[in-house]
C-alpha cells in the first residue's frame, strides 16, 4: 500500500459520515484508512488487503485483545471456513513486513493478539 494519496481535502467530510476512518498514529506506525496506506517511521510499507485490515483493527483499539475469530471476521468478508491458525501465519508475515514496529503486536497465549498501548 504505497503511493501518494490525494484525498486529504475530503477527510473531514468522509470521517464525519463514516466514523472510524480517521488516520491512526501509534508508536511509529501511521495508518490511513481513507488512502489505504501504512507508514513505519515515515516510510511506506506495502501490505496485502488482509494485512491492512488486521493492522487497522489492532491499532484502532490498542491494548484490547482480539481473538483469532474476531480477527478473521474483521479481515475476511467470506463465509468460507478459515482456520484460526491461519491468523498466526498472517500475524507472522505482518510483523515481518512492518519491521521493528512488529514488536508492538503481542501474542496473548491461548486467546489472540493485541497492539501494545502507548
Amino acid at each position: 500500500m504505497t503511493g501518494k494519496c490525494n484525498c486529504r481535502w475530503s477527510v473531514n467530510v468522509v470521517v464525519a459520515r463514516h466514523g472510524g476512518l480517521a488516520p491512526i498514529s501509534i508508536h511509529n506506525l501511521d495508518i490511513d484508512p481513507l488512502c489505504y496506506t501504512v507508514k513505519v517511521a515515515g516510510q511506506p510499507v506495502a501490505l496485502t488487503h488482509t494485512d491492512f485490515l488486521i493492522l487497522q483493527l489492532l491499532a484502532g483499539e490498542p491494548g484490547r485483545v482480539f481473538t483469532r475469530r474476531q480477527i478473521i471476521d474483521a479481515a475476511h468478508n467470506t463465509d468460507v471456513a478459515i482456520s484460526e491458525r491461519s491468523v498466526d501465519v498472517q500475524i507472522v508475515g505482518l510483523r515481518r513486513k512492518i519491521g521493528p514496529a512488529g514488536r508492538y503486536i503481542e501474542t496473548v497465549r491461548g486467546v489472540g493478539y493485541r497492539l501494545k498501548e502507548i
